[in-house]
């Protein structure tokens, strides 16, 4: 992967969100929208721009797209998410998007908003 590609990726904060809690399995846009709290096409243009450039994958299952990290990133890709999760872990944006991904997990699909698999249960 070509690491300019990568640190364009790098370069926006809702970007690094998407992909800091990526780091915690697979998610959906509804999942991503209670946790960073931005509207669907926001999140969807950010995740468009990542799977575009190689730093995500997309599933469908059923009607819904699942996100995750590639299975096997780039060693420069893998360095970058490494780093972003240690420079993450003091920043009260990143630490509160975690927290409320925590908070997701035992609800029901339907509090979720969309009916798609509870996080953790995929």
């Amino acid at each position: 992967m070509e690491l300019v590609r990568i640190y364009e990726c790098l370069c926006d904060l809702t970007r690094l969100r998407l992909l800091h809690v990526l780091g915690q399995g697979p998610l959906c846009v509804c999942h991503f929208q209670a946790v960073l709290d931005e509207p669907q096409v926001k999140i969807s243009k950010h995740l468009a721009y990542l799977r575009e450039r190689g730093l995500v994958t997309c599933e469908r299952e059923g009607k819904w797209m699942i996100y995750a990290l590639p299975a096997k990133p780039s060693p420069e890709l893998r360095a970058n998410l490494a780093c972003l999760q240690d420079c993450a872990r003091d920043n009260s944006v990143f630490s509160r998007d975690l927290v409320r991904l925590k908070k997701l997990a035992p609800q029901p699909p339907s509090s979720a908003g969309c009916g798609c698999a509870p996080v953790g249960r995929r």
